[in-house]
Parts: C-alpha cells; structure tokens; sequence
C-alpha cells in the first residue's frame, strides 16, 4: 500500500476508475512513459493507460470468451495489444 500511496495524484486518481487491477510499479511505469510522449500533459497520458487498458482487456476477452466476444479483438490484427 506505501508504494500505491507514493504514486502521483493523477495517477491514483486514474487507477480508482481502472477496470483491471494494475500494480504500483506497472501503472508508474506505463504512467511515466505516457507522461513522456504526451509531453507532460496529464489528461492525454491519462487517455494512452485508458487506451492500453481497453487494448489489455479486449485481448484477453479473446482468450477468455472467445474471439467471438464483443470485446475481443483479435492479437494478430492488433499487434499494439501485446504489452
């Protein structure tokens, strides 16, 4: 719990509304490469974890329910879906 406590606000903030139970050091690592590529814009990097999150559960939809699931996608036509 002391490392989720020291994650930044905006991230915690973020991880409350998550659908999948990410770690503290993986949603800090994802966060801060997000925080990267949006320059710093936190609304934007909070819409790429938003956009791995869907990406991460739409895959393993496939696997659990089936490709034939709404949520699946399948993992050879989103190769970006593999993190």
């Amino acid at each position: 719990m002391a490392l989720y406590d020291r994650l930044p606000r905006e991230l915690r903030r973020w991880l409350a509304h998550a659908a999948l139970p990410w770690s503290a050091p993986s949603a800090l690592t994802l966060w801060q490469r997000a925080l990267r590529e949006a320059q710093g814009d936190v609304q934007a990097a909070q819409a790429v974890l938003s956009r791995v999150e869907a990406r991460l559960i739409a895959r393993d939809s496939a696997k659990v329910w089936g490709l034939h699931h709404p949520s699946a996608i399948n993992a050879a036509d989103a190769p970006e879906a593999r993190h």
